[in-house]
Parts: C-alpha cells; structure tokens; sequence
C-alpha cells in the first residue's frame, strides 16, 4: 500500500525532478490574500506571483499546501463526518509555472505521474475541458489515445477559473477517476453527475487571459500554470478505496480515537469519530500556525471547530476531555512532513485540554437546556430560533452546534427566527449605546461594527499584514475614498497595528500599496471597543473601499512601548512585594518614550523604597525570563493568581501574561490579566530607571519612569550634569556633592550675616542712611516709616515688633524691595488697636504698590505689590490715613 506521506513525497520528487523548486507550505493564515479567512487552495501563497506584484520563488514550482475551508463562501464544516470527501483540513499537491511552461508540458506531467509513475489505470480515468479549449482537447486526445467521449466538454463556469473579477483567468483541465460501477453516479456532465462514482482528483488551470469586471479583454503576456490535487482523494485511490476517510491517515487517527473511547467506529458512532480525527487536523495545524481560540475572527472559527469535535466526543461518552491526547498520534502521522506540529505539540495539547474543560461546562448546560425545549418535539420538528439564539447568548452554544446536536434527531432549526432575535438583540444594544452619552457623531462606528464585524488584531506576532479596506470616515461620516492631502481614519478587516486602550498608545506606521498609496497612520484608536481605526493623512495616491492594501507598523516605536508595557507589570510587582497587597493598579499610561504607573499608597515612597524597587525590577530584568501568555476564562485566571483591576470590564475571555521567577522558583513573578502588546523575555526591556514618584489624590501616587534606551540616554544626561557641576567647582565628579553641600552650608552663613546687618542698619546701629528711620508725630500719634532695599520679606515681622518696643505708642510701616517688588507691613501698639487697624492701613500702602488686599491682624498686617519703585508712597499713603484719622 502506498501511503499518503509517501505518495506526498512522490509528487514533489517527481516536479522537482522536472525542474521545479519545491516551496514549503506557507502557513495557514493567508498573507498574499487579505479577503481570504485561511488559505484554501495551493495557489494562495502564489497569488502575488502570479498578478505580478512580487517575484516568483522561481519559474516553476511544486508544494503541498495546508488548506482550511471553514468560514465563508468557503465552508464545509457542516458536511464533515457525514460525507466521504468533505474537510475542514486538506492537503493539495500543486504544480506551478510562471511564464515558463504552458499547456502541452502541464498534461503531459500531469498523465505521466499519474499513470506511468503511480501506474494508475488509464481506463479509470477521464477528464474534462472548458468546451471552447479545442487546444486542451487535441492536446489530450493526442496524448491519450482517449476517444471523444472521455475527453468531456464542459460549457459552464466550473471548468473556467479567475481570480477575480479583474485580473488573471482561463480554462480548466479535470481528472477524474472512475471507482466502479458498483457506486452510483455518472461523469461529469451528465444527469447523474453529483454521484460518487466519479471523483475529480486533479484541476490544472491555464492561465490564459486578463479579464476586467468579468469580461475577457486580452491575453495575458505570460500563460501560467496553478494546478491542485487534493492528497486525500488521491490516496484513496491508490490505497484501492472510496472513502477518504478509509485512507492511512484517517485510519489511524480514528483508531486512537476509538482506544482511547472504547467505541468502535460503527453504525451512528461513525460520523463522530469522523469528526473527531478531522477536526484534530484542522485545530491543530490552526494552533501550530499562531490562530488562538477567541470570540471574533480566525480564532471564533477555530473554537466552532473545537467544539464541534469535542461535542462528539461527549456524544462517544468520553468522560474527560480527549481532544489533547489525540494530538501525539497525529503529530506521529504527519509530523515528519509538517515540523510545525512537532514545534507546537505542547502548545497544541494545552490549548485543546483547557478549551475542552471548560466547553465541557458549557455543554452541559446546554445540552439540558435543548433536552428540555425539545422534549415535545419528534422527527420533523423544529426548535423555535428564539431558543437557539438564547442557547448562543446565554450559554456560548453556536448555531451551528445546535443544528448538528438535533441533526441525528431529525429535528431542524427555525433559522429565521433565530436571526429575527439576533437583529433585535443588535437593535436593542444600538439603543442602549445613543443613551450612553456617546457623541451623536460617533454614531458611524456602531454602523461600521454592525455591518462588518469586529477588526480582527493580529499584531500579537506581527507587525505587518495585509487587509482589505473596509470603511473611510471623514469628518464623522463614511466616505468611499480619499486622496492626497486628506485627514482621514481607515478600517480595514485585519490589522497588526494595536489600537489604543488599557493605557497602551495606539501604534503608528504606514498603509501602502505597490501601486502607489502612503498612508501614513498618526495612531490608532478602538472605537466601540471592538474596531480598530488608523488615524493618519493620504500622503500620495488614493485609497478606496474594498482596496487590498498592505500594513506595516512602526516596530521600533512598537519595541520602546512594548517593553514600557511589560515594565509596568514588574513594577506593579516589584511595588506589592516592597509596600504591602494593599497596592493595586489605579491607572497607566504606556508611550513610546516614558510610562506613568498610579496604584494605592497612603503615602509617600522613601528614597530607599524606591531604590529597592529599581533594584528588583531591573533584576527581573536581567534574568531575562521567558514572557508566556495563555487564553482563560476571568475566573480561571484569578483562580490562577492572576491579578485582575477592580472595576475593569472583562469579557469570557481573558489574556494572562506572566513575567519571571519568584527567587525559588515556585511561581511567576507577576501574573496579570492583560489585552496589550508585551516583550518576548524580560531581558527585552534593557533598563528601569524611576525618574519621579509623586502625589495623584488623596491615596494614589505615581510612577513615571523609563525604559531601555530612553533610560540610558536620561542617565547619560545626568552624569554630563554631573561632570559639568563638578568641572565648575573645580572637583572630581564624585566630590561633587560634598563641594555642593560645602558650598551650600557656606551661602546660608553669608546669607545670615548679611540679614542680621541689615537688620542692623534698619534699627539704627549701621549710621546715618535712608533706611534708617525717623519717628514723626502725626496727629498726637508716633509714626515710624521707613523703606529698606534688600531686606528678605522674613525680617519684617521682627522689625516691626523691635519698632514697637522702641516708641512704646504709636505705629510703624517697613517696606522691603528685592528684585523690583515690595513686601509691606504696619504694626499698631495695643493701645491704638481702637482707632486704627493695622489691616485697613497695609491695604493703602499695597494699593499704592500696584497690589490688592492684604491681611493679618488689628496689631500686625503684610501684603505687597509688584511695583516696589512705589514704596515711599506706600509710606505716605499710611501716613495720610493718620492723618485723616
């Protein structure tokens, strides 16, 4: 028997032996194709090549390709288990020529392996042309020998492949290989074609002509070649059975499925353990390729998948979860052809084990829930929608799992009632958003969102992508383009670039095409939670809805703000072990070239507390720990230890990052539920440095520090500052601060001396001068007034008393001036308290200092002004209001 890795080894042996450079199967998220969820034909990965937009890997070339067909127009999902040929996951053998060979070498290779090198009967087989390639007919007939009947001329679209609407296209080519006359059907063609008698097991494509909104307006300047054989239908053949599922590899899948169930594959159990062994390759080639289980996207496929196989395996009576434990057999099948599955095998089986525990929950409540709503209902019925929509929105029971748990019942499903409660629910929640308060502008996201879904982010391993544009908002409304010069906001279906939220900065970079767009992306925001905008100006060119365009981020910037990120855990660490658990998170703001970090303290760090908490973030730092991340329900996480914010919405499902080691090695160091971008290992972050630690509110302080280069560069500054305080004191560097404080102890002496001779001057002891002051009887009433340049503010109460105790009765004023500005006071003994208030006299010299107010007591009030040229008539104008008085 031929097995199916060695008839995979056989094809590309055979093409590479013909010339064709043998391409490795590109993984199974499409980058060539945007529109595409997964790549689901050998010719994706060469879509580029063949439209001319990039250079082929070489002039022919040969691949087994990893297709999923799950999700879209592309989705036989449904039909797995239950048919001999339906996949969710599928290999195709392709053979490819770029302008190099055309139609007459592609037959020819195509007959020769399959007749002469697999020596496949040639009366088994036939095959079909579009019924105008007169030149693919001849071409067959002559190398055959196949009379006209078996050389069938098909007039419709199935045997005339495009690309699109515009661009490459042409006819096609079918094999097809005749099983017996013991199966019903007939060839293709005919009134019984749809019959399993005859099954198509290999497509060439001649790329011929260049077509614009479908219609043929011109030869393409080089005829190309894309052919695809599907591997399984193909070792069916040559392992002389029918059913794709009765071949090697499904075989073997299904007997560990059946020894680890204890059931046989018989009967009703058959389609289960179908599923089962099909589903195992499509989830984990998916995992292997970077696609995680979510709520949106790639990932929301996935997990249908997963939940599809493990309902099955419920339906087997598996009393755990067994998804996981298939997984080593199937990486022994095809692990040698697929080093990825051998790389993600523990990847693999992790996920798949958490996935089914908690599904297993969800099942049950479900489960219960249809027993229970359809307990009345025999073959024939049908399960109101608005119960299967309750089973979606309560218990996370997709629609189509309800449809395939009635399926063996004969009970179908009210579809329409079911979308019925899926648009009210949708109407309701619209209603719900305009009473929020949200501005009514922004009214145009919920419209974007409900139309074409959740972006889908896949930045957590890339920073570049390719997407389709699905939505131009200008000045709050949607518009179909934009060109040159305008300020607008780009939505495309997928994204690398993360969009701002949780305190982490959107990211910025570029939007481009090869055909001349630059979009240059300022940053990204998240409206609704769910979209992803890119927020940026048409540099040149023009963008369109629908466009295929490339992303690119600005990985640099992404770099300084992921290691931020990840510095904000550890610090959040670093902070409870040093302060008490009493610390949470009270916000953050993550940018490119600093972070801030607020949490719950009482009061201020010490300079010790905050050098400890350097110390060990830069610790963890320098351990350069591995950084993991795992999908999980809020309550398995916290369960787990992961620190959760109070107050923060979480959906089902949450992301869990942990960073480190405990010292002992018995947990993570930090353990945090978290949706941002985060360095691979600690050691990504380079360097922590506190830079201050302040008051936010009654409660909360602040961090804000720096990272990496931002922070080397800060310290950098500081030691140039240092050496060059040093080199003005005329001092090494690291007596520096003892000639400071020198310097400093010295300044405040001086400074003493020169108050207290000043001091001097005012009271007399320092000679004649215009400071010295002169008592004037006013009224029956001593006055002392007296302006003094230089005097520091301080000295004025002090003065004032020393003027009281002097003229025993009476009042005194002092004017001080530094810098342009004036301090005034006015003192009154106690015994002219009665007649006069040394408040209401302060407040006419200040006016007339070009200053308002002014306060104190009845005995003793200061205030001032900014003009202290004015200070005389500061004097003056208390010695008026004596007068008057």
């Amino acid at each position: 028997m031929t097995s199916t890795n060695d008839i995979r080894r056989s094809f590309l042996d055979y093409f590479a032996g013909q010339g064709h450079k043998e391409v490795a199967s590109a993984p199974l998220v499409p980058f060539s194709d945007p529109t595409l969820m997964f790549v689901n034909a050998g010719m994706v990965p060469f879509k580029n090549s063949f439209t001319g937009l990039e250079t082929p890997p070489a002039p022919r070339a040969t691949s087994a390709q990893k297709c999923v067909r799950a999700g879209g127009k592309h989705n036989d999902l449904d039909n797995v288990g239950y048919t001999a040929r339906h996949h969710t996951f599928f290999e195709m053998l392709g053979n490819f020529s770029f302008g190099d060979y055309f139609k007459e070498q592609a037959i020819h290779h195509a007959w020769t392996l399959l007749t002469k090198e697999w020596g496949l009967d040639p009366e088994r087989l036939l095959v079909t042309v579009y019924h105008t390639d007169d030149e693919a007919f001849e071409l067959w007939k002559k190398l055959t020998g196949f009379a006209d009947e078996k050389i069938i001329r098909i007039p419709t679209k199935d045997n005339f492949w495009a690309m699109g609407s515009d661009g490459p296209c042409g006819p096609c080519s079918e094999i097809f290989y005749d099983h017996g006359d013991h199966i019903w059907g007939g060839p293709p063609g005919s009134p019984e074609e749809d019959g399993d008698r005859f099954v198509e097991i290999w497509n060439l494509v001649f790329m011929q002509f260049t077509q614009e909104a479908d219609e043929i307006v011109g030869d393409l300047p080089k005829p190309s070649i894309d052919t695809g054989m599907g591997i399984e239908r193909v070792a069916a053949v040559m392992q002389g059975v029918h059913d794709n599922y009765d071949t090697d590899t499904f075989k073997a899948l299904i007997a560990a499925s059946e020894g680890l169930t204890g059931v046989k594959a018989e009967g009703d159990r058959t389609a289960s353990h179908r599923v089962i062994a099909d589903h195992l390759r499509s989830t984990s080639f998916l995992l292997a390729d970077g696609v995680l289980p979510s709520n949106e996207g790639r990932g929301y496929v996935l997990r249908r998948i997963m939940r599809r196989a493990m309902r099955h395996a419920h339906l087997l009576g598996a009393d755990k979860p067994l998804m996981h434990r298939l997984v080593p057999e199937l990486v022994s099948e095809m692990g040698a052809a697929y080093p990825e599955l051998v790389r993600g095998q523990a990847l693999i089986q992790e996920v798949l084990e958490r996935e089914e525990t908690q599904f297993r929950r969800t099942l049950d409540k479900g489960l219960r829930l249809l027993d229970e709503e359809t307990g009345d209902l025999g073959e024939g019925g049908t399960l109101p929608g608005e119960t299967a929509f309750k089973l979606y929105d309560t218990y996370g029971f997709p629609y189509d799992l309800t449809e395939d748990a009635l399926r063996s019942r004969g009970i179908g499903v009210d579809r329409e009632g079911f979308d019925a409660a899926m648009a009210q629910q949708k109407a309701a929640a619209r209603a719900a958003w305009k009473g929020s308060g949200e501005a009514a502008s922004d009214e145009v996201w919920f419209d974007i969102a409900e139309r074409e879904g959740s972006t889908e982010f896949t930045g957590y391993s890339s920073t570049t992508g390719e997407a389709a544009v699905v939505a131009i908002v200008k000045d709050g409304a949607e518009v179909d383009r934009a060109a040159a010069g305008d300020q607008v906001i780009v939505l495309t279906n997928q994204t690398p670039f993360y969009g701002e939220s949780g305190g982490q900065t959107g990211d910025a970079g570029r939007i481009w095409t090869p055909d001349g767009l630059e979009f240059a992306v300022e940053t990204t925001n998240k409206p609704l939670g769910r979209l992803h905008a890119h927020v940026g100006k048409v540099i040149k060119g023009e963008v369109k809805v629908g466009d295929a365009v490339h992303l690119q981020i600005d990985a640099d910037r992404r770099d300084r703000i992921r290691a931020n990120h990840s510095a904000t855990h550890l610090v959040h660490a670093a902070l409870r072990n040093a302060l008490g658990e009493h610390v949470t998170q009270k916000g953050s703001l993550v940018a490119d070239d600093r972070f801030r970090f607020d949490f719950s303290h009482p009061k201020p760090l010490s300079a010790e507390e905050i050098a400890d908490i350097e110390a060990e973030v830069n610790a963890e730092i320098r351990a350069n720990e591995q950084v993991s991340t795992r999908l999980m329900t809020p309550d398995d996480a916290v369960a787990a230890g992961a620190l959760a914010l109070f107050g923060e919405k979480y959906g089902d499902e949450v992301r869990v990052l942990s960073m480190g080691r405990k010292p002992d090695g018995s947990r993570n160091f930090s353990v945090e539920l978290c949706g941002g971008t985060h360095v691979e290992a600690t050691g990504d972050i380079g360097l922590f440095h506190i830079v201050s630690e302040s008051a936010v509110s009654s409660g909360v302080r602040r961090i804000e520090a720096l990272t990496g280069d931002a922070a080397r560069r800060w310290l950098l500054a500081r030691d140039e500052a240092v050496k060059a305080i040093a080199s003005a004191l005329k001092t090494a560097p690291d007596d520096a601060a003892a000639r400071v404080t020198a310097l400093v102890e010295e300044r405040k002496r001086l400074e003493k001396e020169l108050a207290e001779a000043k001091r001097a001057l005012a009271l007399g002891g320092g000679g004649a001068g215009p400071a010295q002051a002169a008592d004037e009887d006013i009224g029956g009433v001593t006055f002392s007034g007296q302006t003094i340049e230089g005097l520091d503010p301080k000295e004025l109460r002090p003065l004032l008393d020393e003027a009281k105790s002097r003229i025993g009765s009476g009042i005194a004023a002092i004017c001080a001036v530094n810098d342009g500005k004036a301090a005034f006071a006015v003192a009154v003994t106690d015994d002219l308290i009665g007649r006069f208030s040394a408040v209401d006299l302060v407040r006419k010299g200040v006016e007339a200092l070009g200053g308002k107010g002014g306060g104190g007591r009845p005995d003793m009030a200061q205030g001032g002004g900014p003009d202290g040229s004015q200070a005389d008539a500061a004097i003056a104008a208390v010695r008026e209001a004596l007068s008057a008085g």
